[in-house]
């Protein structure tokens, strides 16, 4: 494990999602479009997350999660992502990570 400052972690922006809405991409065997709703401050964001082995569709939408919001966009199959999602790694695959209660969405991870 490499270490980072304090100052390198302050520089994440982690945020609260809300999934609004889970595409197929074609041609991706690995990747979901998913429309995210992080609140009345930001607009909507679009990310792919490579979960699509292990989550269904209709499990997804409505879900929040935890999104690095400030990652630099990067072009995936065509499509503007504009983050990543959080997920621990597990025997199972990737869990994602959500809050406990619903808290707001836009909210920022401290």
């Amino acid at each position: 494990m490499t270490n980072i400052s304090y100052d390198d972690f302050a520089k994440i922006d982690l945020r609260v999602a809300k999934i609004k809405k889970v595409e197929e991409i074609e041609g991706a065997d690995k990747l979901y479009k998913l429309t995210l709703d992080l609140g009345k401050e930001f607009p909507k964001r679009t990310i792919c997350a490579g979960i699509k082995e292990f989550y269904d569709k209709e499990d997804l939408k409505g879900k929040q999660i935890i999104i690095v919001a400030n990652l630099e966009p990067r072009k995936m199959r065509g499509i503007m992502s504009e983050g990543m999602l959080l997920a621990a790694d597990s025997e199972n695959g990737p869990v994602l990570l959500m809050p406990e209660k619903y808290v707001d969405e836009g909210s920022k991870i401290k």
